[in-house]
């Protein structure tokens, strides 16, 4: 095999491929943070409400007050609605709208994740479904509560929701290359192959001219695969060095995503929440937040379109050094692939999926799957968190809607701090992701852990006025904690499954990473209920959620992270051959 160019670095193509990454992190995160967790459900379930009968006699609308006689005290009571031939409750409406959204969403990911890793296509297929999203958003604002058409609010808020999470899926499988094509990759990169090569020459990065030139040899070892002990020390130390800068510069450039995408949530937030307040809540008020969340999202689209790449413009060359699979040493330069087919590629998308959860694929990528079975405990249980610590203000705490919503502002822009201060912190004390990962899990748990102090004597008895989340002041101190916390988490858990991802196949792998995510959602919510249920104290659940969380640290302790990038590397080659 021919021995490849030394990497390049353009300067202005790269940073032009990244101003239009975070552009449309900074776009979509709004439809999250505005309308998905916030006015989203309170708006479907108020259209339902609108048009509803009360129970049991299904005649008087959902609208007009009951009030007691005796007392002359509002009552409350069963709101449903009728849809087609079936009577549903105003609030289960909003549920049912969501768990299809989910469901179909799922379908999505894993049908696009072909197309997505096609490069030419995957530019395309990010707009498309952003179009989707924000144009469904959009439309809220043309259909009030009073119209015939009203149900059409549930395909809306469904294809809003599959719009959004196809669209991130494609954005996320952006992350490894743009990582592995910055400038201090790129030359870190250059210095081990020199050194690999015996070179002499400079191993600084020299400037591309030409954009096929840059990119030629991506997916390709950058050299044949020598055995452990054909390396020198000063190669390891080379080498190690490498794969440290390209972890902090995957997470340095995902939590900065999440960073720009908190910003933007928190100020469509506060903008969408003046006509909430200035209309008190009306149905028409939350229309109008989504629709002006649809927008912002379709109007800052428009520069991730402009400077996102239309191709994989980035490198995704093999450092894999260590292993004595030598069908990667045959990959050939160049792989004959037949014309691009929609359907086939969605065809083949179903068949790849199940050919990766064979055993005899879970084997071969060990760690990626190890790490997919720790993201399904710490994604449902950061989830859970959330939520149980919502509703313990609600319930508990007695706190008004007013202070929950401030605790959700609070949240994000606590969340900000976390993202753009933990890649710092972890630069000056030389943190490799997986301890950043293990740090923020274990900080996290102390939050529900914090929770379980209220059952000792000194904090149920009152003898002490603070402390154990027995005062609503807590929850305040709790978000802004926690959401430092969260918002790092995110950015680093995406960082970090990156490192396991094969070449060429991250949208595909994004898709699997997402359906993990989505796939554990319920669980955590379900135990609680029943703790709550059961208990009548949904305090109990702190202590569910505690051990949920430590579940998942063994797990994630477990990875091989060195061992994850070689299998992944070998991986791609043998996929090559397989298909040569």
């Amino acid at each position: 095999m021919s021995e490849p160019e030394l990497p390049t670095f353009d300067k202005q193509k790269y940073r032009r491929h990244l101003r239009g990454w975070f552009s449309y992190a900074f776009a979509s995160e709004v439809f999250v943070i505005v309308s998905l967790t916030l006015f989203l459900p309170i708006c479907l379930e108020q259209f339902a409400r609108d048009n509803g009968y009360l129970l049991p006699d299904k005649t008087q609308p959902c609208t007009v007050p009951v009030t007691s006689p005796a007392t002359d005290v509002e009552e409350d009571a069963r709101c449903v609605v009728k849809l087609g031939w079936l009577w549903i409750d105003s609030a289960s409406f909003s549920l049912y709208v969501y768990s299809i959204s989910v469901a179909l969403q799922a379908l999505t990911v894993i049908s696009m994740g072909g197309i997505a890793d096609h490069p030419p296509h995957r530019k395309k297929l990010l707009l498309a479904f952003a179009a989707l999203g924000s144009a469904s958003a959009i439309l809220f604002l043309l259909i009030p509560s009073t119209s015939p058409v009203w149900p059409l609010v549930a395909p809306l808020a469904i294809c809003a929701n599959v719009g959004f999470g196809a669209s991130i899926v494609a954005l996320n499988a952006y992350i490894p290359t743009l990582a592995q094509g910055a400038q201090e990759v790129v030359a870190a990169r250059a210095k081990l192959v020199q050194l690999l090569r015996g070179s002499t020459g400079s191993a600084e990065p020299r400037e591309s001219a030409d954009e096929t030139e840059e990119f030629s040899g991506a997916h390709q070892p950058l050299l044949a695969r020598p055995s452990d002990g054909d390396l020198s020390d000063d190669t390891r130390k080379v080498k190690a060095e490498h794969d440290q800068v390209l972890s902090a510069t995957t997470s340095r450039i995902s939590s900065q995503g999440i960073a720009l995408g908190y910003a933007s949530g928190i100020v469509m937030l506060l903008l969408a929440l003046i006509p909430v307040r200035a209309m008190q809540g009306s149905t028409n008020s939350l229309r109008l937040a989504i629709g002006l969340s649809g927008i912002w999202w379709a109007l800052f689209t428009i520069p991730a379109a402009i400077w996102l790449p239309g191709a994989s413009s980035v490198p995704q060359t093999s450092l894999a050094l260590a292993g004595d699979n030598e069908e990667a040493d045959s990959v050939p330069n160049s792989v004959e692939e037949p014309s691009w087919s929609m359907t086939r590629e969605i065809g083949r998308a179903w068949k790849r999926l199940g050919q990766m959860l064979k055993w005899r694929e879970i084997k071969r990528l060990r760690n990626t799957f190890v790490y997919l079975a720790a993201w399904f405990l710490l994604s449902d249980g950061f989830t859970t968190i959330t939520s149980t610590a919502l509703l313990f203000g609600k319930t508990t705490l007695h706190m008004p809607p007013s202070s929950l919503i401030l605790i959700g502002a609070l949240t994000p822009t606590a969340g900000i701090l976390g993202s753009l201060i933990w890649p710092a912190i972890q630069r000056r004390a030389g943190w490799s992701n997986l301890r950043v990962l293990v740090v923020l899990v274990i900080m996290a748990s102390a939050i529900p852990a914090y929770g379980c102090l209220g059952f000792l004597p000194v904090f149920r008895e009152g003898s002490v006025k603070f402390g154990g989340l027995t005062t609503p002041a807590e929850m305040y101190v709790l978000a802004v904690y926690f959401g430092s916390v969260y918002g790092a988490f995110q950015g680093y858990a995406r960082a970090f499954y990156a490192e396991f991802i094969p070449p060429g196949e991250e949208a595909r792998w994004y898709a699997l990473f997402s359906i993990t995510d989505k796939s554990s959602s319920f669980v955590g919510p379900l135990i609680v209920g029943l703790i709550a249920d059961t208990t009548g104290n949904i305090r109990y659940a702190f202590f569910f959620l505690v051990c949920m969380i430590w579940a998942a640290v063994p797990i994630l302790m477990s990875v091989d992270v060195e061992r994850g990038r070689e299998d992944a590397q070998r991986y791609t080659g043998a996929a090559f051959v397989a298909h040569s």
